[in-house]
Order: structure tokens, then C-alpha cells, then sequence
């Protein structure tokens, strides 16, 4: 088999993709009222109800013996070493305990810092598996996936910041506290970390502008493009057919509901583009 993609679950990868693909998935958790859960058995829906009405929701890395599995899972398949790409490090500790697996598999293992998170890991993933089912190398196929993550960008539309705060995510974005009652932030992702990026007066505005920035940073490059949201699905698709008709050189286009281990930070309402040149 070669190289074997691992990524996690906040890649949110469509189904379809991650078997055809062959790609093992290690799903994080997702705390709601103090009952811990896997990615993907609590529905967007379920998380939006219980931040609605303020129950406490938080999320936690896999552990070591997750990952463990998924490695084992992968060298079972056949594959000779594996490459294993996962959200910023900055912004979770399921890196360390990829690291901590690693160590311990039966085939090399060599783990990403993809520094983004959503569909950008995801395209990032789904490059390495198209090196790897090309017949790559191990290094060839790190070297894929570690390009194809550092060019992307994801930006992002919240409702509100309170989501944020309350998960301790926030980190550069604190700055609009003062003034989140006046304006919708529109944020990003910069150096691995939520990042303010504009004010704008009010969420129709937002949106226009965010849709500006996507076609700015997709410039003329063959590109994938992930809307992504969380309860915003009329946003989403109308955004989405607009990206369509505008970006030139368009690749692909995925409409997605990001899942309850991303929604838990940013909160319903939330829209996000991840762009990822080719």
C-alpha cells in the first residue's frame, strides 16, 4: 500500500472522501453537561440547542491510545509508514499525543502540524493520499501535505465572540471584546492561531466582505474551496453559489456543517471559507 493518510475528525472530511481515500480518522471529544463524547455521534443540532441554552460544552483531545489504534489500523492495511496530519498545535494538544503514539508504532510514522484546521487539514490530507496512491515516498508525501496546509487560508464569520471566550480560544481576537456588541468581527487563522482580521458594522456587510477576501486570496490559482458553518446552512449555500460564479479557477467547491468539536468554540451562526491552492 505505501504511505497511509491519518488526520482527525475536525478535519471534517465528507464520508465519501475519507473512503475513498482509505483515511483513518481519530475523532476528538466533545463534553456536553459533563457526558463526554466522540466526534460524530452528536449532531451540530444537539451542540447549537445546548449553547443556546448556556449548558456547558467543551471539547478534549484523543488520547495516545487513540491514535495508537489508528496507526495500528493503518499498518494493518498493509501500509509500509504513515503520514499523520492534525489541527494546529497551537490550538489543541492532540499533536503531543500523535507524538506520543508515533513513537510507539510498528511502521515510521511521521506527524504534520497542519496549523489550520476544518477543510484546509482536510485538503492537506486528501493531498498526501493522492501523492501516497501515486506512489510516493514517505518524505515526498510529508512534503505534499505540509505544502499544501501552510498554503491555505481560512477565515471566518461568529455571531458573536462570547463562544470563543468562554473556550479560551479567543487569544488575538480579545481585542474586539470591547466592541463586539458593535461590530461583526471577521476573523482567520495566522500562525496556527483565531486572529482578528476586520470590524465590520453589521453581518450582511461581514459576508460581502468576506467574500471579497476569498476571492483575493484565490486570485488565479486552480483552488479548493470549503464554505463551512455551523447552523447557517441558507448562508452557506447562498455564499457558496456566489464563490462558484466568481472564483476563475475553481476546482472544487464543498458545503459542509462543521462538526460539534469545532462549533463548541465558535457557536451557531458561524460561517467559515477555507482556501487552498493547488
Amino acid at each position: 500500500m505505501g504511505v497511509a493518510i491519518v488526520t482527525d475528525s475536525s478535519a471534517h472530511l465528507p464520508p465519501e472522501s475519507i473512503t475513498r481515500h482509505d483515511l483513518e480518522v481519530v475523532p476528538l471529544q466533545i463534553i456536553i453537561g459533563g457526558a463526554s463524547y466522540e466526534d460524530g455521534f452528536v449532531t451540530t443540532d444537539d451542540l447549537a440547542e445546548a449553547m443556546r441554552e448556556w449548558r456547558p460544552v467543551s471539547t478534549s483531545r484523543p488520547s495516545p491510545e487513540r491514535f495508537a489504534q489508528a496507526y495500528k489500523a493503518a499498518a494493518g492495511t498493509g501500509a509500509s509508514a504513515i503520514v499523520s496530519v492534525h489541527l494546529s498545535g497551537t490550538m489543541s494538544g492532540s499533536l503531543e499525543c500523535a507524538h506520543l503514539a508515533a513513537e510507539e508504532a510498528s511502521v515510521p510514522v511521521r506527524v504534520v502540524d497542519s496549523r489550520t484546521i476544518g477543510m484546509a487539514l482536510g485538503f492537506a490530507a486528501l493531498s498526501g493520499a493522492r501523492a501516497a496512491a501515486e506512489g510516493a515516498s514517505l518524505d515526498e508525501v510529508e512534503d505534499v501535505t505540509r505544502r499544501r496546509a501552510e498554503k491555505s487560508s481560512t477565515l471566518f464569520y461568529v455571531d458573536t465572540l462570547e463562544y470563543l471566550r468562554r473556550g479560551g480560544r479567543i487569544g488575538a481576537a480579545a481585542g474586539f471584546l470591547g466592541t463586539a456588541l458593535r461590530v461583526k468581527p471577521l476573523l482567520h487563522l495566522a500562525e496556527g492561531r483565531i486572529a482578528p482580521l476586520e470590524k465590520v458594522r453589521t453581518s450582511s456587510r461581514a459576508l460581502a466582505r468576506m467574500e471579497e477576501l476569498v476571492l483575493a486570496r484565490a486570485g488565479d490559482s486552480e483552488v479548493d474551496i470549503a464554505v463551512q458553518h455551523v447552523a447557517a446552512s441558507s448562508r452557506a449555500e447562498a455564499l457558496a453559489n456566489r464563490l462558484r460564479d466568481r472564483v476563475p479557477r475553481l476546482r472544487t467547491l464543498h458545503v459542509t456543517e462543521v462538526g460539534p468539536v469545532i462549533g463548541a468554540h465558535v457557536g451557531p451562526g458561524t460561517l467559515g471559507v477555507a482556501i487552498s491552492p493547488l
